[in-house]
């Protein structure tokens, strides 16, 4: 008996790596860029291509590999750092390209969309909205040259904490000022990338919760060289969890910080770090965009070419609509994203747009998972189909960095009016 292929049956269209119809790993690409498909010209084609041509050098195969060892891409996210990718949001006078969140957020969202996890490199993107903004010129001479010239990696941002989550007035490590230093005591859980980073951005207590008239109050950021702390007052203990997504729990016991190192005004904290989420929340948003876009081709590809009864199976309205609808959601909350991303981009506020940008894009990226899983059947579940695996990846942004309720609450009180939950 003839054994049949895995890839399962059907016409099998190959795929022209020099074709302008083709995606950037190879697979076909859909012919819309978020605005394409209304006949309106891309501003950032450019940056798309660009990204899409470095992106072909690590397909499928790669990023498989990578999250099999459980392992950091390392070379790919050397390729971002040589490209320049990665300083798209360092002004030029530092050595940057001065692009702004709007572009990053697209080359956030190509990774994505060219099948690898931005995640490995995001948070380099979004710490730089706090130290841009809020940050000394002292302090932005001495880090943003260096961090444009990928000398310095600044990943990680640890807020969060065990006993209060999400409800981040509430934190518990503490900063004591004492001969000139900062004393940092306490703990923080789900902080990424730390062993892959140079510096670090920490939140911390100044003040006590107990002393302060409001309580975002009293709370300061810090730059943490993570290279003199590790070891020397800092311990980081690793989380395994069900993505590849390097993560850790975080234990300050007596760590010293140079008063320097404070960034803006002490007790300001909360105000200057609210930048950083904003930018964190948009360009998961556009992450989640660029993983939507990609599930919604692989289903479409794969219902167009897959044959049972002698027909494709995307030829079903029970298989065609469904994957209509999730491009239709992704379309809609990529409106969202760079509304937000704009807002950001002209210093307005932008806390609503941030938050319902995460929100519709997660929910969007993760439906169209559920799409693209259900119309490959059985191969989707196959590891050499990579569905499984972005499946897992874009799960995570149901939960992170905000939760559903979270947003559903900040809309409620700070757009609605409605009276506040907690």
């Amino acid at each position: 008996m003839r054994r049949m292929s895995r890839r399962a049956g059907g016409r099998v269209r190959a795929q022209n790596a020099h074709d302008p119809g083709t995606f950037a790993n190879g697979g076909a690409r859909h012919p819309s860029t978020h605005t394409a498909m209304f006949n309106e010209p891309d501003e950032h084609q450019e940056i798309r291509d660009a990204v899409r041509h470095l992106c072909r050098q690590f397909p499928d195969e790669y990023f498989r590999e990578i999250d099999a060892r459980k392992a950091y891409p390392e070379r790919f996210v050397d390729a971002l750092i040589e490209a320049g990718w990665l300083s798209a949001m360092i002004p030029e006078a530092y050595g940057g390209t001065g692009l702004g969140l709007t572009a990053a957020s697209v080359i956030m969202e190509e990774i994505n969309r060219s099948g690898g996890n931005a995640g490995a490199v995001h948070g380099q993107m979004y710490n730089m909205g706090t130290l841009l903004r809020s940050g000394s010129a002292a302090q932005k001479e001495k880090y943003l040259p260096a961090i444009a010239a990928g000398k310095l990696r600044i990943q990680s941002m640890a807020v969060t904490e065990p006993t209060t989550g999400s409800d981040t007035t509430k934190i518990r490590t503490t900063a004591v000022k004492r001969d000139g230093r900062y004393v940092v005591n306490g703990q923080k859980v789900w902080i990424s990338r730390v062993q892959h980073s140079d510096l670090m951005i920490l939140l911390a207590r100044t003040t006590p919760l107990a002393e302060v008239r409001k309580k975002s109050e009293g709370m300061s950021i810090f730059i943490v060289d993570l290279r003199e702390a590790i070891g020397r007052g800092l311990t980081v203990k690793p989380i395994a969890n069900l993505v590849n997504h390097e993560t850790n729990e975080l234990f300050f016991d007596d760590l010293e910080i140079p008063e320097e190192n404070l960034i803006g005004e002490e007790g300001c904290g909360f105000r200057y770090i609210l930048d950083g989420l904003n930018a964190e929340r948009t360009l998961i948003a556009a992450e989640c965009i660029g993983d939507g876009y990609w599930f919604v081709e692989r289903a479409r590809k794969y219902a167009s070419e897959r044959v049972v009864f002698d027909r494709p199976i995307g030829r079903n309205q029970g298989v065609a609509f469904p994957i209509a609808d999730a491009f239709i959601e992704i379309e809609a909350a990529n409106l969202m994203r760079f509304e937000a991303a704009r807002l950001f981009d002209e210093m307005k506020p932008c806390g609503a747009q941030a938050n319902m940008a995460k929100y519709l894009a997660a929910k969007a990226s993760w439906e169209a998972a559920n799409v693209c899983l259900q119309t490959h059947g059985g191969f989707g579940f196959a590891n050499e189909y990579d569905i499984e695996r972005k499946f897992r990846e874009t799960r995570l942004y149901q939960v992170a960095p905000i939760s559903t309720n979270l947003v559903y609450a900040y809309v409620a009180e700070h757009v609605l009016g409605l009276p506040r939950s907690f």
